[in-house]
């Protein structure tokens, strides 16, 4: 008996280790990751003799790393400077290892981790669950133990691991699993950003129970573009979405809407206001796609604008959602550590002059945001105190056309 009730409890402990293992327990991303992504902005460009300054090469991300330090960028809290596809060289080396390509990167990964590092900063690297990666180059599939240890012994502190070129679902889910188990056995501590709910939802409705367990943040939508159609369109699925998505983000595993893309060419400063508030009522990771180099004041005081970083940031880690829309308005919330609130009022019109909307403050937080008295702050579109106000009152604010008042309420 004694010998059945040893057996048992090994049974038990070994069960319990697998477990361990299996389920993404590496301590990070316990606030959504913010930093810099190249894909948006400079997408495939390979050809460093046409096109030295956007070209995907080391000089660019040295120079990005450069800002980043230099320009407050870093202290705002954007901390990883992220390679996407297109980085490696055609084919792998003699060991079966991917390396990166010889003349853009004549360095190699592991001497630009370490300059990256040197400025206080993390590097994110790329990689595709599939046979190539979507620009065709070389995938991880039959090679997730190799590659995991190939980015650990380089000093990569995130991975972005993409979903093309996968022959089936069940494939598909394989290889996110045992990315996942393989980051974790290399010991080092890698962010690990999926793009696996993205993928099956053509076919399946992801589970997001599963997936939170073996990835930190997690793409569901197409990629965005450098439009405001994009950023709306965006918002609507995840409006649409938000029963299902809302539940399952918090410390460790979050929602991943796409990049920033602020400080480019396709947004109003109006459509760039929504997207900094609502991205920080999602509780969403913060990855810039843009050129540092090349920034106005204007972007680059919303982009590291205090206040809605501290939103974004927020330790409770509760994802924001959509209360009601009211024609072209729509109103969120977002539950904040100390029973605060963040509310986004977002104006869709596209056509007129800005418009006022009413609305009554016991609609916030199930009816307690604001009970019995609260002081209310303007944070964006320019940040001001609106007052104190009681559980009955309504506020107006006015919004203009794509833009977004955000606000944060504070219990009195």
């Amino acid at each position: 008996m004694a010998a059945a009730r040893w057996m048992l409890r090994w049974v038990a402990a070994a069960a319990a280790a697998v477990a361990a293992v299996l389920a993404l327990d590496n301590g990070l991303a316990r606030t959504p990751p913010m930093g810099w992504l190249h894909w948006e902005r400079f997408l495939c460009a390979t050809d460093c003799a046409a096109e030295p300054h956007r070209c995907v090469s080391e000089q660019l991300f040295v120079e990005m790393a450069d800002r980043m330090a230099a320009e407050g960028w870093r202290d705002a809290g954007y901390e990883f400077i992220c390679i996407d596809d297109c980085w490696m060289a055609p084919t792998r080396d003699k060991q079966g290892r991917l390396q990166a390509d010889p003349k853009r990167f004549p360095g190699g990964i592991r001497k630009l981790a370490d300059y990256v590092h040197s400025k206080g900063l993390k590097l994110g690297i790329y990689s595709d669950v599939g046979s190539k990666t979507c620009a065709g180059f070389p995938g991880s599939y039959n090679h997730y133990d190799l590659d995991a240890q190939t980015f650990a012994s380089w000093g990569v502190d995130l991975l972005k691991f993409d979903g093309c070129n996968s022959e089936s679902l069940d494939l598909l889910a394989e290889g996110y699993r045992r990315m996942s188990v393989a980051l974790n056995r290399t010991g080092r501590s890698i962010v690990y950003s999926c793009e696996w709910p993205f993928y099956l939802r053509p076919v399946q409705q992801p589970n997001y129970t599963e997936i939170k367990q073996y990835c930190n943040h997690w793409r569901n939508f197409y990629d965005v573009y450098d439009s405001w159609s994009s950023i709306k369109s965006i918002l609507d699925w995840t409006a649409l979405h938000q029963d299902t998505i809302v539940k399952i983000a918090g410390p460790g595993g979050w929602n991943d809407p796409d990049m920033l893309v602020i400080g480019n060419f396709g947004l109003s400063w109006d459509q760039s206001v929504t997207q900094m508030a609502m991205w920080a009522i999602m509780a969403a990771p913060l990855f810039m796609s843009n050129d540092l180099r090349h920034i106005s004041p204007e972007a680059k005081w919303l982009l590291q604008n205090k206040e809605v970083i501290a939103i974004n940031q927020d330790p409770l880690g509760k994802q924001g959602y959509q209360l009601f829309k009211d024609k072209n308005f729509q109103l969120w919330e977002r539950p904040l550590s100390d029973r605060a609130y963040a509310v986004a009022v977002l104006n869709q019109q596209e056509i007129g002059g800005p418009q006022k909307f009413t609305f009554s403050l016991t609609f916030l937080g199930n009816g307690l945001a604001c009970n019995p008295a609260c002081s209310i702050r303007q944070v964006l579109p320019a940040s001001r105190e609106c007052g104190v106000y009681s559980w009955m009152s309504s506020l107006s604010v006015e919004v203009n056309p794509t833009g977004t008042v955000l606000l944060k309420v504070l219990p009195l």
